[in-house]
């Protein structure tokens, strides 16, 4: 009786520990099958862009098929919450900006909070923004078009990715720096606002380079200059703000790969592994960044802590701005 006794508690302690040793083989054999990038902004921009490029080469660095889906809506927030309400296992992430994961807070009523539930991952990259027009557009230079801006306040129409997003603070920032006033006109993304200014629709845009720089160098879009402080590989001979009569006018938007709250952290580790592995790749690096105009993040923001560190800096430089304009999305 006491063997059989013995031998009941042994078989039922090992039917207690089962599950734990399944959810430790389960996270030892991460990624074990196909993992989503969700995508909370338009097709064919440059979130959409750098995700597919991310995606490509995570899919051999992890052995798995890496997909991107678009979850179009509320200027970012439902991709973004979608992957909030996912299950923290690494097989649903979110690549994002500035809008996604730090203004969409201040400027929507969201049902989760960008600073708490989510983990960050890694930040992949940061993109100078383009001043750019439509080819018909006043001016020459930009010191001639701020003239015409001034002449003809609320008259030129700016199309941005959305309220709060990359595009509209660098627009926030021009005005203020030149004393001009636009109209702000926000899209589900960067590449319909860019659609309609190559129509003429719209008028200006404050773009990243892997959005303009095709129509660019087609002749199909004007671009004034470069909002840092030094110029683009790509396009030589567009001056940055500081040449063109705009000192100061500064702006970088940036990417980054988060997962949901909860995620265990070896799981993160082999995420943030493999996107460091990517960034480091010469190959890689020539089409995620040197292409499209952009820089790889520096290696200490390509880390959890390091994003963590960076998307907390970006929240105290713009929510208080934003609380202060009252600044709210659609």
């Amino acid at each position: 009786m006491r063997l059989r006794r013995r031998r009941f508690l042994q078989l039922a302690a090992g039917a207690i520990a089962l599950p734990t040793k399944l959810r430790r083989a389960q996270a030892e054999a991460y990624p074990s099958r196909p993992i989503t990038i969700v995508v909370g902004l338009a097709a064919g921009g440059p979130t959409d862009q750098g995700a597919r490029l991310l995606a490509e080469r995570l899919k051999s660095l992890l052995g798995q098929p890496v997909l991107v889906e678009n979850v179009v809506g509320a200027t970012g927030s439902i991709g973004v919450g979608r992957v909030v309400r996912a299950a923290p296992d690494g097989y649903t992430l979110s690549i994002g900006d500035l809008t996604t994961h730090v203004t969409n807070q201040v400027t929507l009523s969201l049902p989760y909070d960008v600073r708490t539930d989510l983990q960050p991952i890694a930040l992949l990259r940061i993109s100078p923004i383009l001043i750019v027009a439509r080819s018909g557009m006043p001016g020459a230079d930009l010191k001639e078009l701020v003239a015409w801006l001034r002449a003809n306040p609320d008259n030129a129409s700016v199309g941005t990715g959305g309220v709060g997003g990359a595009g509209h603070l660098a627009g926030l920032i021009f005005q203020n720096i030149t004393g001009t006033r636009v109209r702000f006109i926000p899209y589900r993304g960067e590449a319909p606002a860019i659609q309609d200014m190559l129509s003429g629709q719209i008028d200006m845009g404050f773009a990243t380079p892997i959005g303009a720089l095709p129509f660019v160098q087609a002749g199909q879009l004007k671009a004034y200059a470069v909002m840092a402080k030094s110029r683009l590989g790509l396009l030589p001979d567009v001056p940055t703000v500081d040449q063109a009569g705009v000192p100061g006018a500064h702006f970088a938007g940036w990417l980054s790969l988060w997962a949901p709250k909860g995620t265990p952290k070896n799981i993160v580790t082999t995420l943030d592994t493999a996107v460091v592995t990517a960034l480091a790749d010469p190959a890689f690096k020539a089409r995620f960044a040197d292409t499209v105009g952009s820089a790889i993040a520096p290696p200490d923001q390509q880390s959890p802590e390091g994003l963590a560190h960076f998307q907390q800096a970006e929240i105290d430089r713009w929510w208080p701005i934003f609380e202060a304009l009252n600044v709210k999305g659609g």
